[in-house]
């Protein structure tokens, strides 16, 4: 049984969206609550996030998905995921680092290769390289599609 409602977000729920994003580390970039959907529980709290990110006419991007670390394992992320794929027309992507690529293959995502990734992902993918080379991580970020 879920204990959460999966819904648009609201403008008075920005702060909370960043804050969560800020929280799990990932890509603070373009973060635009009316693309949102959040996971709110009982007592309104955001505890996830994800959004739909466009990149011109034909190019669109499943980003931002976060969830609270006391809420993980609840297939929350799973929820949200499903709700923006639902209504997302293809091909959709997403960037992630190599250790999650085995997350997204379940919903459908293939990684591609750098030479044919649109010119964003081709560029974030170049900033990423080097990056590394000063953090040293060992990850590689994959861009991945789903057709």
């Amino acid at each position: 049984m879920t204990n959460y409602t999966l819904r648009p977000a609201l403008e008075s729920e920005s702060a909370q969206i960043k804050a969560l994003i800020n929280l799990v580390g990932i890509n603070p970039m373009g973060l635009d609550w009316k693309r949102f959907i959040v996971a709110v529980n009982a007592s309104g709290q955001v505890i996830g996030c994800g959004q739909i990110k466009p990149h011109g006419a034909d190019i669109r991007e499943l980003a931002s998905i976060a969830v609270l670390p006391e809420d993980q394992g609840r297939g929350i992320a799973r929820a949200v995921m499903e709700q923006l794929l639902s209504t997302t027309p293809r091909p959709v992507y997403l960037m992630c680092v190599s250790k999650m690529e085995s997350l997204y293959v379940k919903f459908g995502f293939k990684p591609i290769p750098y030479e044919v990734m649109p010119r964003y992902f081709q560029r974030i993918s170049n900033i990423f390289r080097i990056a590394d080379v000063v953090r040293r991580s060992g990850e590689e970020l994959r861009v991945m599609k789903m057709e």
